[in-house]
């Protein structure tokens, strides 16, 4: 089969690799249907993440067609649609028992890691992929949900969902911050107002990305790049800043801003991915009574995300802006990591 392999720092082709096989009673075989690129697959080839291996194929989500299965899968059966979920949860760990899969123990020995697709073992961005766990880390895709809403069920709606609304403790009326308005971050704007906020501000540099926040969810935009950029948000707080900051970009300088233009007692939520050392001036902060929460997407909201993308809850149809087949996955990633020029936010690779 092909498929996209990593080949250290800067390094990538599409190739051919053996096939993959069922290697315990739990997995299933999933031909990929489509796939999309992350902005955490950029990070890995920048050399953010040493705990890639080179040669490992890179992808976390995917949409796709069971073509075989364990002895113990019970759940699902050749040929069923499903949803690939970036975190493979075994179920029974303590980490998953306690609503953590994220941090699964039973994962290919990783020792608590629960995202090991395109990572600790051979991803979605392939012909074929395997799958551990397949009952608990598949979702059955339902009739008239198209490919391109279902790959945003894989990541990127559950990580803004979870570590930007549940773990940033949004309640009706809260005024909530973004900063990034790329695909994660658009995600918190989505679902925001599913949890009452009342407010929903876009901060980015790209003026188009804030356009788009506009038509998912945000109720207001601000440039970062202006210089009273933190005027304009403390005005529509009467002064006080935001109920809740989320940082969605993995910089120092977007996670300061968060810390700058919360209110106190508020909370920053980071779902940024970060890949060097991040500043925290406690000496400042100690006194706000601020909650700084992190974390990595366990996936738990999958289903209920599901259903509401199912009866046209959520506006799914304005993430993916450029479409590719298998044999363009490096156009693709070229799109995808120029997004200042293209104005891609996800991009859909399928046949």
């Amino acid at each position: 089969m092909k498929a996209l392999v990593y080949h250290g720092p800067g390094s990538k082709a599409w190739e051919d690799v053996p096939d993959p096989h069922i290697k315990a009673p739990t997995d299933a075989v999933v031909k990929v249907d489509t796939t999309t690129i992350c902005g955490t697959d950029l990070h890995i080839l920048k050399g953010d993440v040493p705990s890639v291996a080179e040669g490992r194929i890179l992808g976390h989500e995917g949409v796709g067609t069971i073509v075989e299965v364990g002895a113990s899968v019970q759940n699902h059966k050749v040929g069923d649609r499903v949803i690939i979920a970036c975190i493979s949860s075994c179920r029974v760990c303590v980490y998953c028992r306690s609503g953590n899969p994220s941090h699964c123990l039973a994962d290919e020995g990783t020792s608590g890691l629960g995202w090991i697709l395109g990572h600790l073992i051979d991803g979605t961005q392939a012909e074929l992929v395997r799958i551990p766990f397949a009952d608990s880390s598949l979702y059955a895709l339902p009739e008239g949900v198209p490919d391109e809403a279902a790959i945003l069920l894989s990541d990127i709606l559950p990580t803004g969902f979870e570590m930007g609304v549940q773990y940033g403790a949004v309640k009706p009326g809260d005024t909530v911050a973004v900063v990034g308005a790329g695909p994660v971050g658009l995600a918190v704007m989505a679902t925001a107002g599913l949890y009452g906020a009342a407010q929903v501000i876009a901060i980015d540099l790209d003026e188009n990305r804030i356009e788009k926040a506009r038509s998912v969810g945000a109720t207001h935009g601000v440039s970062a790049g202006a210089a009273d950029w933190k005027d304009q948000v403390l005005a529509l707080t009467d002064g006080y800043g935001v109920d809740v900051a989320v940082e969605a970009v993995g910089i120092p300088a977007t996670f300061r801003m968060c810390t700058d233009m919360v209110r106190p007692g508020g909370h920053v939520a980071n779902v940024g991915v970060h890949g060097h050392p991040v500043e925290l001036p406690l000496q400042d902060l100690w006194i706000a009574n601020l909650t700084i929460t992190t974390g990595l997407v366990n996936t738990t909201t999958l289903a209920m995300l599901l259903k509401l993308v199912k009866q046209e809850k959520l506006p799914v149809e304005a993430f993916v802006t450029h479409r590719f087949g298998f044999d363009q996955v490096l156009d693709a990633y070229a799109t995808f990591g120029d997004a200042a020029a293209t104005k891609a936010l996800k991009v859909a690779i399928g046949h």
